[in-house]
């Protein structure tokens, strides 16, 4: 995963829901050819938050003993643009686990946390996540998590420590690099 759409988790309840918030900064690598003078976010990046809040959910649900893909977006509509400056929060309710597989409905909320006004809803999307199976994949890419790597394992870490620590001692990867504490 190149980048993280994610900056921390506000909530989040084991096999049920998830909420994450991202803080948009003008100085971002992305507003500089998107677009320059008018700085916003791609709703496909918006889809990328929803996909990588809503795939932790999931994954955390096994475990993150799965190898969780997104496999499918049947639906997303977004109604309006997100500026360099406003905090996006994604919101993400698990609606089925199944072990081939499972679905989430997510939401994108924007606004500006300064302002004090309550964030209005931006996005909708469906999204359908795939396991992979696990002989199968075991068979192409070894015992290595390579969705759930060192680099998530950290990231998740800063948002869910003593859940994290728990799901570690199950399987999931050390970070490569340990944050100072």
């Amino acid at each position: 995963m190149r980048w993280i759409w994610l900056d921390r988790f506000v909530e989040f309840s084991s096999g049920k829901f998830a909420r994450a918030t991202r803080n948009l900064s003008v100085a971002e690598d992305l507003f500089a050819d998107h677009f320059p003078g008018y700085p916003i976010m791609p709703a496909a990046l918006m889809l990328e938050g929803l996909a990588q809040t809503g795939g932790i959910l999931v994954g955390e649900a096994n475990s993150f003993q799965e190898k969780v893909i997104l496999a499918k977006i049947p639906r997303a509509h977004f109604t309006r643009e997100v500026l360099a400056g406003e905090q996006v929060t994604y919101e993400v309710e698990l609606l089925h686990l199944r072990p081939e597989g499972a679905s989430v409905l997510g939401r994108v909320f924007a606004g500006e946390p300064e302002s004090g006004l309550p964030p209005t809803q931006v996005g909708e999307a469906e999204i359908f996540f795939a396991h992979l199976d696990k002989s199968r994949s075991q068979q192409i890419f070894g015992d290595k998590n390579f969705v759930f790597t060192g680099e998530l394992s950290q990231l998740i870490g800063r948002f869910l420590p003593t859940q994290v620590q728990a799901t570690q001692a199950r399987g999931l990867p050390e970070p490569e690099e340990k944050r100072p504490t």
